[in-house]
């Protein structure tokens, strides 16, 4: 499973530290997918072979209590719910309608839903179901149909790029439900071809992720310590293209756009702002980044449980103080880079390093600063020619 257009909510301090308001629900924690660079099940991080394949009853209605709790603890007027997974579409219809019911007769304010699928699926009764109650849906798509068939696979190594264009097309009658696209950048694909393939679904946004690997265990073609930048010069040729006509939101462009103007980010992994979302697995253990597992698996570890534990107890933890703390949060030498304000450092989980730890660089920052570089300096030329 991948993560990004249903992710990357602000913190805003309100006095008793920095609440979480994003709360991600792994409704089902196995999948009808195989793809090979899945963070859930091809990396470090095996422990979803001893976790309940499905979020029970009892464990939803633990954390609509806790999300309650936390609601009124810190005077929020709003919080969102992603559905997760693996698949969160296993679930079923009744589980998912059941759990959004729940919720929304629990939580104090308004509950905002999200559910990030594969979109195999996706069909017109869960459309009508998340039309009903307003649940965005993002859906993971990787670009031409070539490199999604090379990739998103089932377990007996066909393709699914018929199923979810299929589910694409559907998706056009719910105008309310469509969120965006989510796409894993694959240096071996056309970056522009990838753009235009997805723009053929005319999505209301678009979100380009860096494959998940840190200083251990480098991403495809990112050789660890080595200056070449080949994901920037990746990025740069869709933001040249999008930047000149942009015909939807790209997330990670936009994002940068606003720091490098003075603005916050809403996205984990670019500028300073903490992310304020906390993970709760299936069997109701509490994360504070699953993505954190895929450099080892006891760095998304807890300790806690929604049976037991109120979610400020994950506020205080010394780790999650750490990934939630801004620059100082951030290694030596990513506090004295020049745009430290607007990589953030990236990602925690690129950070690592086996015997290290987290106190590095992301394993992306030759490409971090080069792309950082390129947006700026088209910023620039723009406002200088408006002078």
């Amino acid at each position: 499973m991948v993560r990004g257009n249903v992710r990357g909510v602000v913190a805003v301090d309100s006095g008793n530290g920095l609440p979480f308001r994003q709360f991600v629900l792994k409704v089902h924690g196995r999948c009808n997918l195989a793809c090979d660079y899945c963070y859930v099940y091809e990396l470090a991080d095996q422990r979803w072979r001893s976790r309940p394949r499905a979020m029970s009853p009892e464990i939803v209605a633990h954390t609509a209590e806790r999300v309650a709790e936390h609601v009124r603890g810190h005077g929020l007027p709003e919080v969102e719910v992603v559905l997760h997974g693996g698949e969160p579409l296993l679930a079923g219809r009744a589980a998912i309608e059941s759990l959004i019911t729940r919720f929304r007769s629990v939580v104090p304010v308004p509950v905002r839903f999200a559910v990030q699928t594969n979109a195999t699926l996706l069909d017109r009764g869960f459309l009508e179901l998340f039309s009903a109650h307003g649940v965005r849906v993002g859906v993971s798509v990787d670009g031409t149909p070539q490199a999604h068939d090379r990739h998103r696979v089932r377990p007996d190594g066909s393709g699914s790029w018929a199923a979810v264009r299929a589910a694409l097309t559907a998706m056009r009658s719910y105008p309310g439900v469509y969120g965006g696209l989510l796409c894993v950048v694959d240096l071996d694909e056309d970056p522009v071809r990838v753009y235009e393939s997805l723009l053929g679904f005319t999505p209301p946004a678009v979100d380009f992720l860096l494959p998940h690997g840190n200083w251990s265990a480098p991403p495809p073609g990112r050789v660890a310590d080595a200056a070449s930048t080949p994901y920037a010069e990746w990025l740069i040729a869709v933001f040249d293209v999008w930047y000149a006509r942009p015909v939807t939101r790209v997330r990670l462009f936009e994002e940068l756009l606003a720091v490098l103007l003075g603005g916050r980010s809403g996205v984990e992994g670019i500028g300073l702002s903490p992310s304020a979302q906390v993970v709760v697995e299936t069997d109701g253990t509490v994360e504070a980044s699953d993505i954190l597992a895929s450099s080892s698996p006891a760095a998304s570890a807890t300790g806690l449980h929604v049976a037991r534990d109120p979610f400020d107890a994950a506020l205080d933890l010394p780790d999650v103080r750490a990934g939630r703390s801004g620059l100082a949060g951030l290694s030596e030498q990513c506090r004295r880079c020049p745009v430290v304000s607007a990589c953030g450092g990236g990602l925690r989980a690129h950070r690592f390093r086996e015997g290290a730890g987290f106190d590095r660089p992301s394993v992306y920052c030759p490409d971090l600063a080069r792309l950082i570089g390129h947006v700026r300096t088209r910023v620039a030329a723009d406002l200088a020619a408006l002078a």
